[in-house]
């Protein structure tokens, strides 16, 4: 109802996701993954009262979105550099601000200065480091070793050598390499699109602007970024009949976080396509592919260990569908003293990771004409079977899918996935207690009668000759 009276256009939602995301940074300043070491602890009103700001942030940033998206599939859309434009003024708050909805950027700071100090990060945590750095990793990750490629670890070593361990600046760095990992994912989309039969314009509002890729990617700076920027770029290359780049980059894709290899089946894909016997396909892709994990991995000096540390171990606070089940059937059998109480979880496990093979087979099977489609579904099959979830995970796929979703009914389910897991995390990252989802609540249900308000008076100004 809200799109039926407010006077909406390019400009109005570009000033409204603004202002959602300078609420969104001025909240997190109290109410952010703040460092433990800070220049000063928050009050908690002032940590309260930053609460309800980044949520009423998060209500605008979404009534901006949704508006845009209704400029989006109108009679004149805005072209792509237009919403590239826009998503710039929303990111631009966001650049100074403290790490928002996790601490993960912590570890990425921690495990750089290792690699860069020659210290193993596939056998040691965070802890073996010690130090301000260290201090600043969640506890339970403090003794965990990094799960991510060579490619993510050369550019967090490089940043901890250019930074001298600086914690202001090393948090500045990796803002900047998010930020250009979501550049990459909007220089890409609009040529998947096209590739796809898909609307660039639409592609970018639901692959690059929606609030997850703002609050998680950009505020939380998220090395999936950097994933997902190079995945892009990586198909676009391939659809230009450039396979060799296209493998290289989705390979390098990859050695940042180990989802993004299913790309490669894109790639083999569209090597079949161009007239390559597939078997051929396969066996340049995984040369390719082979070739350029072992360069990385000689320049990154960190080894092979990446590929045992792959099943690093699940937060108590995951709530990841397999591990649910597994938690669940785990406290059944053990309320009914049965010894295979502990068998439980692993055992989810497996079922997750063998029902995603087999959906994985089946996407492909069914989509293979659609090889964009059947990625963005696989991915989303990875994150929501896996035994681990966040919600930045659903990105994956969700990038994808934006730029290939086949119907209108489709692009609608996804809209609605990504306003859902864009409430689903304090800003601090911490678990929730009873009274900040009060506070929490409190923020949202501010900014929509803030915006009840406004369309009020949108209505009534007809009537009165004012403008709003």
């Amino acid at each position: 109802m809200l799109a039926t009276a407010f006077p909406f256009d390019l400009r109005r939602c570009q000033v409204l996701g603004l202002t959602g995301t300078a609420f969104l940074a001025l909240g997190g300043e109290t109410a952010g993954a703040l460092p433990v070491r800070g220049l000063f602890a928050p009050a908690s009103a002032q940590a309260a009262l930053g609460l309800v700001g980044v949520y009423f942030g998060i209500v605008l940033l979404m009534a901006a979105w949704l508006l845009l998206g209704r400029l989006v599939h109108g009679p004149r859309p805005p072209s792509p550099r237009q919403l590239v434009l826009v998503l710039a003024v929303w990111a631009t708050p966001l650049l100074l601000a403290p790490p928002l909805f996790s601490r993960d950027v912590y570890s990425y700071l921690a495990q750089g200065a290792m690699v860069d100090a020659h210290m193993d990060v596939y056998t040691y945590g965070p802890a073996h480091l010690g130090g301000p750095l260290a201090d600043e990793v969640a506890p339970m990750w403090q003794h965990t070793a990094a799960p991510y490629g060579p490619a993510f670890l050369t550019v967090a070593s490089a940043l901890s050598a250019l930074t001298r361990g600086e914690l202001p600046a090393g948090l500045l760095g990796m803002r900047l390499v998010a930020l250009l990992g979501v550049a990459l994912m909007a220089a890409a989309l609009p040529r998947l699109a096209r590739h796809s039969g898909a609307e660039p314009s639409a592609a970018l509002w639901l692959g690059a602007l929606n609030p997850l890729v703002l609050l998680h990617l950009i505020a939380g700076a998220h090395n999936d970024a950097i994933m997902l920027g190079l995945l892009g770029l990586g198909l676009a290359a391939a659809f230009g009949r450039r396979h060799l780049l296209g493998a290289v980059l989705i390979t390098l894709a990859a050695l940042v976080k180990a989802p993004a290899a299913l790309g490669l089946l894109a790639v083999v894909t569209l090597r079949s396509r161009s007239g390559r016997h597939p078997v051929a396909a396969v066996v340049a892709t995984g040369a390719a592919a082979v070739a350029t994990t072992a360069a990385a991995t000689a320049v990154a000096g960190t080894g092979y260990g990446w590929l045992r540390v792959l099943d690093t171990p699940v937060s108590a606070r995951n709530w990841a569908l397999t591990t649910l089940l597994g938690r669940a059937t785990g406290a059944l059998l053990d309320r009914l003293g049965s010894g295979l109480a502990p068998l439980a979880l692993p055992a989810w496990h497996l079922l997750g990771l063998a029902a995603t093979v087999l959906a994985t087979a089946l996407i492909w099977h069914r989509l293979r004409p659609r090889p964009v489609y059947a990625l963005g579904l696989s991915l989303l099959a990875v994150a929501v079977l896996g035994p681990a979830i966040r919600p930045w995970y659903v990105l994956w796929g969700l990038f994808l899918v934006a730029a290939a979703a086949p119907s209108t009914p489709v692009r609608h389910r996804v809209t609605v996935l990504a306003g859902v897991a864009a409430l689903a995390v304090l800003p601090s990252g911490d678990p929730a207690d009873p009274g900040q989802l009060v506070l929490a609540l409190c923020g949202g249900v501010l900014g929509v009668v803030v915006l009840w308000q406004a369309h009020l008076s949108a209505a009534q100004a007809p009537a009165t000759g004012h403008t709003v």
